[in-house]
């Protein structure tokens, strides 16, 4: 298998893995690679390995969007657009790429570390698919938990039934990937509300300036867009928009 396959394998079996933690009796192994579980030497076919490498890459999408900081920077993003009043614009493309380019810088570390830590060494067939699973999961988890509340976890947890366990480190990683999600979409939503008031503030201040000349004929958004334009270049508001997300993400 090539190497986008083998990229496209050990990134889409981090969810298979997941979903084998919930069921004991599924060998990850039967599933990626059937000749490797039984120990013996057999390759898939060149059918099935195309099956498999076009199924996880379906799963690298999701993948990414719910086990790095791409949903907060995206979230946050898009409140500012919302708060700007450019929803017109400033495109869905431009949010989304500058929230994925933050999202590399952001992860560039973990990626690291996954790449030489279960990639390489898979890549060389010095460790198995299930051995690399497991390494490229630890820095992940580490990752994950640092953004996770505690609050969010135990209650992941409680959710899912799981018993009270010694260290977060301990938990299944499903469970870690909700209370992460949960704890994003938290933090992202406290950022926007920060953004939006004083942007809000200049919405009532114009609104109530218009209605007090009597021109309530005249929209209030023709006003105040280009005031908050300005004031936002004034501050060097993507300077201080970009710190701030940069700086929202605990270091591992």
């Amino acid at each position: 298998m090539n190497r986008l396959g083998r990229v496209s394998l050990l990134l889409g079996g981090l969810a298979l893995a997941a979903s084998a933690q919930a069921a004991p009796e599924l060998n990850l192994l039967d599933v990626v690679a059937p000749g490797k579980a039984a120990g013996g030497g057999g390759a898939m076919s060149v059918k099935m390995q195309v099956f498999v490498v076009m199924t996880l890459l379906g799963l690298l999408p999701a993948l990414f969007l719910m086990m790095t900081s791409f949903t907060r920077f995206v979230i946050v993003l898009s409140l500012l657009r919302q708060a700007l009043g450019l929803q017109q614009g400033l495109p869905n493309r431009i949010v989304t790429g500058v929230a994925l380019i933050l999202t590399l810088l952001v992860m560039r570390p973990i990626g690291e570390q996954i790449w030489t830590q279960a990639f390489m060494p898979f890549d060389q067939d010095k460790i198995g698919l299930e051995q690399a699973l497991q390494v490229a999961s630890v820095p992940l988890s580490r990752f994950m938990l640092a953004q996770t509340s505690k609050a969010a976890l135990q209650q992941v947890a409680g959710l899912a039934g799981e018993p009270k366990v010694a260290k977060p480190e301990d938990h299944a990683f499903t469970v870690k990937l909700a209370a992460f999600v949960l704890s994003e979409l938290k933090t992202a939503f406290q950022i926007g509300c920060l953004l939006f008031i004083p942007f809000l503030v200049i919405d009532l201040v114009v609104s109530s300036v218009l209605m007090a000349m009597g021109m309530m004929m005249l929209s209030p958004l023709v006003i105040s867009l280009p005031l908050k334009l300005l004031l936002f270049v004034l501050v060097d508001g993507w300077t201080l928009t970009v710190q701030t997300l940069i700086s929202s993400v605990h270091p591992v």
